[in-house]
C-alpha cells in the first residue's frame, strides 16, 4: 500500500478508490481479530485509520476542484 502522501496524490480517482476498499477491508478484519483476541499488531488501527483519512481528504480536495464555486455579491 501507499503510504506517504505524495505517492497517493499520483493515483488515479479508480486506484484511490480500491486502496480505499482495501482498507476498509483490512479495518473490518482488525475488527473480527481483536474481538477474539489475535491482534498482533494493535498499532495497526491507528495505522488503518489514518491512511484512510488521507485518502479520503485526497477525494474531498479533487471534488472542490472540479467544482468552481463564485462567491461575492450579485
Amino acid at each position: 500500500m501507499k503510504s506517504n502522501i505524495g505517492e497517493l496524490r499520483r493515483l488515479n480517482d479508480a486506484e484511490l478508490q480500491k486502496q480505499l476498499d482495501d482498507l476498509y477491508e483490512e479495518q473490518f478484519n482488525l475488527r473480527f481479530q481483536d474481538a477474539s483476541g489475535q491482534v498482533p499488531d494493535q498499532n495497526r488501527f491507528k495505522v488503518v485509520r489514518r491512511q484512510i483519512a488521507r485518502i479520503k481528504t485526497l477525494q474531498r480536495e479533487r471534488e472542490l476542484a472540479g467544482v468552481s464555486v463564485k462567491k461575492g455579491g450579485a
